[in-house]
């Protein structure tokens, strides 16, 4: 792959130079993006499973010329947030913030077993607190919606 791609890919189309909190900043572009075609939680799925398999090559490349987990890769963050997004029983503006801050939490926090996962090899430590991130959203979110917690 051209190194050009790599970091077009690894920083969340530009996402990754914001000058600050580029993470939240790649966080927002999963957003976006899920708000083109909300209801197709399969391929949101399916474009979180290609970019992780994408990411994890493509944050070792970055991370191995800018030491480990650097802050500009923000592909990983991107992943997380569609996890945070898919198959939820309702969805809008106030979901998607909801899922957002969880999201954000989540990834920052890094409850047990996330922060085990930081401990993986390269890309892998890189995307998998990520993905466990959004799924820990997830999960909260299906539970305090299927209750009726949140509208």
């Amino acid at each position: 792959m051209k190194k050009g791609l790599i970091y077009v890919i690894g920083a969340g189309l530009g996402t990754g130079y914001a000058p600050v909190a580029p993470g939240t900043a790649g966080s927002l572009l999963a957003v976006l993006l899920f708000f083109l075609w909300p209801q197709a939680s399969f391929f949101w799925l399916m474009m979180a499973i290609v970019f992780f398999l994408i990411g994890v090559p493509v944050s070792t490349a970055i991370e191995k010329e800018h030491g480990q987990d650097p802050s500009l890769v923000v592909i990983d963050e991107v992943v997380g947030q569609w996890l945070a997004l898919i198959f939820l029983p309702i969805f809008n503006w106030k979901i998607a913030l909801a899922a957002f801050l969880l999201f954000r939490l989540f990834d920052i926090w890094k409850p047990f077993p996330i922060n085990r996962s930081q401990s993986l090899k390269a890309g892998w430590g890189i995307m998998v607190d990520d993905v466990l991130a959004g799924i820990y959203a997830n999960i909260v979110l299906q539970i305090v919606l299927r209750s009726g917690l949140l509208r």
